[in-house]
């Protein structure tokens, strides 16, 4: 009895072992029952390239948020505020030119103030007038003549005084420009050199009126000078009385 069971366990064990290459499912014998697992070669390869797709969609997930994280960083570098401005000494620069303007001598540069100055100094010259009124007249021209050139003069002092300022705002301008780290950045690097080159176009504008006042100044001078010349030699041409006589006492003729 004990050798008919050994028997029949190795006759078990010999066809386990042949049917395991073809089925791969091993044959398991309990006293009390078997289980029977069977390999099955299509699930298993729709389950493979089930994984493979899901992995995947994994990846082209992971490549997505990867490129919205850049997306964002860059977002980020864009909207990032340069963390320069020279505004504030461009302006120093404007106001400074903008005073010196405004300290114009005699005759400003005021249209209505011009209009009165030429009515009253450099018009016709008045048959009327005493000779020391004309003396007075000339010398007020003459003032207004190189007070104008002195203000021309002191803006060009002060447009070249300038340079300097505007060369080192210039010089980190581009700087900050050329290392910007977004569009933002750039931009305002930009528009902050777009506001300087404004000044200095100020500076030139300021100093070309400067000059052109001080130029219109001789000018009228010399047409007013011409004028009263020609009234003072009409003056001088003029007849006049004559001589006339009149009792003299040269010594004193009292007791």
């Amino acid at each position: 009895m004990t050798s008919r069971r050994s028997r029949l366990r190795a006759i078990l064990l010999v066809a386990t072992a042949i049917a395991a290459p073809l089925t791969l499912s091993p044959v398991l014998i309990s006293p009390a029952h078997a289980w029977r697992i069977v390999f099955d070669p299509s699930n298993y390869a729709q389950n493979v390239l089930t994984a493979a797709r899901t992995l995947e969609q994994i990846t082209h997930q992971i490549t997505s948020l990867q490129n919205e994280a850049q997306m964002l960083i860059n977002q980020a570098r864009n909207l990032a505020s340069l963390p320069f401005s020279g505004l504030q000494e461009i302006q120093q620069s404007v106001q400074r030119t903008q005073q010196l303007l405004s300290q114009a001598q005699n005759i400003a540069f005021d249209v209505q103030q011009i209009d009165e100055a030429f009515q009253q100094q450099y018009g016709n010259v008045s048959m009327s007038a005493t000779d020391q009124q004309l003396v007075t007249d000339a010398r007020t021209r003459w003032q207004n003549t190189v007070g104008g050139l002195q203000d021309a003069m002191r803006v060009q002092a002060g447009v070249v005084g300038n340079i300097d300022a505007n060369r080192t705002q210039m010089s980190e301008l581009v700087n900050q420009s050329q290392g910007a780290t977004g569009a933002l950045q750039a931009t305002q690097a930009g528009n902050q050199i777009l506001a300087l080159q404004s000044q200095q176009l100020s500076d030139l504008i300021a100093l070309v009126s400067a000059n052109g006042r001080a130029g219109a100044l001789t000018e009228a001078e010399r047409a007013a000078t011409v004028a009263q010349g020609r009234e003072q030699r009409r003056r001088f041409l003029t007849p006049g009385g004559g001589y006339q006589p009149g009792s003299a006492q040269m010594f004193n003729s009292g007791n």
